[in-house]
């Protein structure tokens, strides 16, 4: 079990960002040469160096389960670099093994986050890895345990001895490097990188099980972070005495992450490593002009360095902090400009430069935003994994066509959508999709398709995820709605539209049979709950044996809402202008009509919609209780649709949304009506109403 020092925080951090990184691109190669049958030879090249990177990286972290399984892999792989033919008895097997890997790879990068980190033992999955590579080799599988390569974890990271069961024409052709000859490298990191002293040191640990001797300038790059400008100005050479090529060395650059360039300088020529230190250090004495790397003695970048493009990597809380801080700045900015102070005063220059405050925020609000969006590209790529594993295990093949997914959400909504999303494609793949039977029975192909598509519509995401498959069946949701007590109303009065959203209510399932992946009573309720937590929508539409789609609207943020504040006796409240369709005023106090259970009803274009009376609901004390006095407010969602009775309109105003404090959370506020709380510009407090919870109350 790794312990981690704490000086090595900055280290893990980056060992996760970019461990979790390459795993999707590893996912991503290994899906498209999956779906084309084909493994071209760039993405042979980019999964050993994705393999190589991970475990250079994983053993400098001291986390060697994860070393020796992706070494495993690595040599599967360089196999197949040198001799392609031979995975073509191995392609299916091979892929579903990486597939694994990948796996196991997460789990234990999501894993060595906690401080109860326990590393799982990926031997059998190394043990598998053995036997491929017989069977590409055409030999016997070893027969020896994979217990016995796990003893060899100390030295994990692709020593030679470790290679020679699958040596390169290269390696076996180059010659020994001359005893007293050592080579110098000087290398240039990605501009924007960050932490470049410690992407040296990892750089350093990849190289060194491939070298006799190794040394660099600066020497311990990890032991001082202001060596990173001196490694920014000036590169990192490396001196080094290659244990067969040097050319080993030189593939070990090329492929690792971050680096920009590499030049060859002249070697050194000295009787012993110490003397070829001290004079390769003075050759290092040179005007960092000179040094900068050339065009006939680098691998860089095509593209013109004026259009590349600088990244860097920042932790998610201090976003969440950045945000924050902009949160606070808006509602003081909203405070000063309203102070009830100013009120009858004549203060042109003051409120000429609050105008100007306010641009200024807007414009510091929409730039911070923007760099806590992402776009959905990384969901909708795990979908498609899902979808072929359970092809696979169901016998159903599928294909995944995405639309939109440069589309881009707030990081928190990115990551929340995920879980909703997975189920919904389960469900497709589990209850929707034909067999290959069905489907050529029904005159359908024999491959199912499910469709994911997002795009902006205002200040919105739209997500539609459709499949070709049986469709829902109304006869068979109403069945199973009478069966559970769930009807309010006779049958016949629901409509196609409304049987299907029954299908979102707690606990219904019409599968009749408990599966791996449905019949458990956790159903689509759990995904629309996901997603009304994020003040989204979700819609059902469905046609026998054409298919079935579900839209889903969610917001591009969750931080700062436009809202319009309303009054009910002495408390005001915000209600998000997405939720509201139009206000109006009811004259005639005849035109109401009421239940014999109490409730009220107002006929719009030929709507009946309930009345929901706000002051009833949160017993506020007001003197406004005719209808003819106050103002209505139609609320909908995309399944329901009510009027809601308040004081007055006060006006349109942005706000940022605050969480309720943790101790109360035992009252369940936000499953009753009200989904946060935000400051207002005289600092008094003011309750943001959900609109999706007050129409979910109808149910009830």
């Amino acid at each position: 079990m790794p312990s981690f020092d704490p000086s090595m925080e900055p280290m893990l951090e980056m060992f996760i960002y970019e461990t979790t990184t390459l795993l999707e691109q590893l996912d991503e190669i290994l899906l498209e040469s999956e779906k084309s049958k084909n493994l071209s030879n760039d993405n042979v090249n980019e999964i050993f160096r994705i393999m190589h990177t991970i475990k250079g990286s994983s053993a400098m972290m001291g986390i060697e389960n994860v070393a020796n399984l992706s070494h495993a892999v690595e040599d599967v792989f360089f196999i197949i670099r040198e001799t392609p033919e031979k995975l073509d008895n191995a392609r299916e097997a091979i892929f579903d093994l990486v597939f694994q890997a990948s796996d196991y790879f997460k789990v234990q990068v999501d894993a060595v986050q906690n401080d109860t980190y326990v590393p799982n033992n990926p031997d059998e999955m190394i043990r598998q890895l053995k036997e491929q590579i017989a069977v590409m080799n055409g030999q016997q599988a070893p027969s020896a345990p994979a217990q016995d390569t796990s003893k060899t974890a100390a030295k994990p990271t692709g020593a030679p001895a470790q290679r020679a069961s699958v040596p390169s024409q290269a390696a076996q052709s180059a010659p020994a490097s001359a005893s007293n000859e050592i080579y110098q490298v000087r290398i240039f990191f990605e501009d924007g990188c960050q932490m470049e002293n410690i992407r040296a040191f990892m750089l350093l640990s990849q190289l060194k099980d491939w070298c006799e001797y190794l040394d660099s300038v600066p020497e311990r790059p990890e032991s001082d972070s202001s060596l990173s400008v001196d490694i920014i100005n000036h590169g990192f050479l490396v001196k080094f005495k290659p244990s067969s090529s040097p050319d080993d060395i030189y593939k070990v650059i090329e492929t690792s992450i971050n680096v920009k360039s590499y030049e060859i300088m002249p070697s050194v020529f000295s009787g012993n490593a110490a003397e070829a230190d001290s004079e390769s250090t003075q050759s290092d004495n040179i005007d960092s002009s000179k040094n900068q790397p050339s065009d006939s003695q680098n691998i860089s970048s095509t593209q013109p360095k004026s259009n590349k493009q600088s990244l860097i990597s920042v932790n998610q809380a201090k976003l969440d902090q950045l945000m924050d801080l902009v949160g606070e700045l808006v509602t003081t900015e909203s405070m000063v400009s309203s102070n009830p102070d100013l009120k009858g005063l004549v203060l042109d220059n003051f409120y000429k430069s609050t105008r100007e405050l306010r641009k200024l925020t807007d414009e510091l609000q929409d730039v911070v935003m923007s760099i806590r969006m992402v776009p959905l590209t990384g969901v909708f790529q795990k979908m498609n994994r899902i979808i072929r594993d359970m092809g696979k295990k169901l016998g159903k093949p599928v294909d995944l066509e995405t639309i939109g997914g440069e589309t881009e959400v707030d990081k928190t909504i990115n990551d929340s959508i995920t879980d909703p999303f997975m189920h919904m494609i389960r469900n497709a793949m589990d209850h929707a999709i034909e067999s290959p039977e069905e489907r050529l029975a029904l005159g359908k192909p024999e491959n199912g398709k499910v469709t994911i598509a997002a795009q902006n519509v205002g200040g919105e995401i739209v997500i539609t995820i459709s499949d070709d498959g049986r469709g829902l069946n109304a006869a068979k949701i109403i069945k199973k709605a009478r069966e559970n007590g769930i009807l309010t109303k006779p049958e016949n009065e629901y409509s196609d539209k409304e049987i299907y959203g029954l299908i979102m209510l707690p606990g219904f399932s019409t599968n009749e049979e408990v599966t791996e992946y449905s019949g458990r009573g956790v159903g689509m309720d759990v995904v629309r709950k996901n997603i009304e937590k994020l003040g989204g929508t979700i819609a059902v539409e469905s046609t026998k044996n054409v298919g079935t789609t579900f839209i889903i609207k969610i917001p591009l943020t969750l931080a700062i809402v436009d809202g319009m504040e309303i009054s009910i006796g002495d408390t005001i409240f915000t209600l998000p202008i997405t939720s509201i369709k139009q206000s109006f005023k009811i004259f005639d106090a005849n035109q109401v009509i009421h239940n014999t259970d109490g409730s009220e009803l107002f006929m719009i274009r030929g709507e009946c919609l309930p009345i929901i009376r706000l002051h009833n609901l949160f017993n506020i004390p007001t003197a406004i209780t005719d209808i003819t006095s106050g103002i209505v407010i139609q609320i909908e969602n995309d399944h329901k649709a009510a009027c809601i009775f308040a004081d007055e309109l006060i006006g349109e105003q942005q706000v940022v949304v605050k969480p309720f404090p943790a101790f109360l959370n035992r009252y369940n506020i936000t499953g009753n009506g009200l989904s946060g709380c935000t400051i207002l510009g005289d600092g008094s407090i003011s309750l943001i109403l959900d609109a999706n919870s007050i129409l979910n109350s109808l149910e009830r």
